[in-house]
């Protein structure tokens, strides 16, 4: 891993240079330039930028506006808020609309911290891969995010990406390519498969690295795009490996576990354990204390591998 950088500082300023040569590109935010790394582009490009305050609604409604004229809208703002308060604006104005707007949720899962259960978006991606017609992300690194920015400019979709607040390891080198709806494979062992998503990935490989060390092979899958799902990565790692841990800074309830589930309930029956926020109000934390407190940090991957294992051999 090389280091750490904020997804939306990525975001940022690759959106800006590819802004400057576009006059399509437009970014809404609420209220949250700060929040959200946006650095230059509101003051290098105006023209190019709606600042809605602090109305997310609106700001959704807006951007399918502007889609519907031509533009490609990218609105940004705190993923706990675009996902619930403005739920049914991304339904009906975005997806159902088949507007080109790119919501993209900051500050998503935990990240929020010491705010507590009002500022987490725990419940997004059970919400918002079930609307038709809607492209679901969670990146897990800047260098995944600049690529997948990219494509969606290349290849426009309505589309909601969470990400986290901080700065999260680079996983990947700037070579790496990737497809949106296509997971990315890390290790290749065979005693267990973990599929995980934003910046559990790299703690799901270092937990990857310690089993190793211990004669425990582990098969790694960032599952980077939740919607439309690779499914038959997730056939294949269930083939291989015999038993799949899915991780994710999301509730139990719905997300990518749930919806790794659903494909290994149709297709490949195998162990399979979800790891994720359980159904209770979360403690107050950084994100790093409440993984460690729910047993999804490194020692915890590894203990939850194992106990799969031990079912697998049954």
């Amino acid at each position: 891993m090389m280091g750490k950088e904020a997804l939306s500082s990525a975001f940022s300023e690759m959106i800006l240079e590819e802004a400057k040569k576009d006059k399509n590109i437009m970014v809404v935010c609420t209220d949250s330039r700060g929040s959200a790394k946006l650095g230059a582009y509101p003051d290098e490009l105006p023209e190019q930028f709606v600042e809605m305050g602090i109305a997310e609604q609106n700001s959704v409604t807006v951007s399918a506006g502007m889609a519907y004229m031509g533009k490609k809208v990218f609105t940004i703002g705190p993923a706990s808020f675009y996902s619930m308060r403005s739920a049914e604006q991304v339904k009906v104005d975005v997806a159902y609309s088949h507007n080109n707007v790119t919501v993209i949720g900051i500050s998503g899962g935990i990240s929020y911290g010491a705010l507590g259960a009002t500022h987490h978006s725990l419940q997004d991606i059970s919400l918002m891969r079930a609307i038709p017609g809607l492209t679901v992300m969670i990146p897990s690194d800047a260098v995944q995010m600049r690529k997948i920015t990219k494509e969606l400019l290349e290849s426009p979709r309505p589309t909601y990406i969470r990400i986290a607040r901080s700065g999260v390891p680079v996983i990947y080198d700037e070579n790496t390519e990737f497809k949106i709806g296509k997971a990315k494979r890390l290790t290749d062992g065979k005693d267990a498969a973990i599929i995980v998503c934003g910046q559990l990935v790299a703690t799901a490989l270092q937990a990857a690295e310690e089993l190793k060390e211990e004669g425990i092979n582990v098969s790694v899958v960032d599952m980077f795009t939740i919607k439309p799902l690779d499914t038959e990565m997730i056939e294949t790692v269930a083939k291989e490996c015999g038993c799949i841990l899915t991780l994710e800074e999301h509730s139990i309830y719905g997300g990518l576990g749930g919806a790794v589930a659903e494909v290994a309930a149709q297709t490949e029956m195998v162990p399979l354990d979800i790891c994720g926020i359980p159904d209770e109000d979360v403690p107050n934390g950084t994100d790093q204390e409440v993984f460690k407190y729910y047993k999804m940090d490194v020692q915890g991957i590894k203990d939850r591998v194992k106990i799969l294992i031990s079912k697998k051999s049954k």
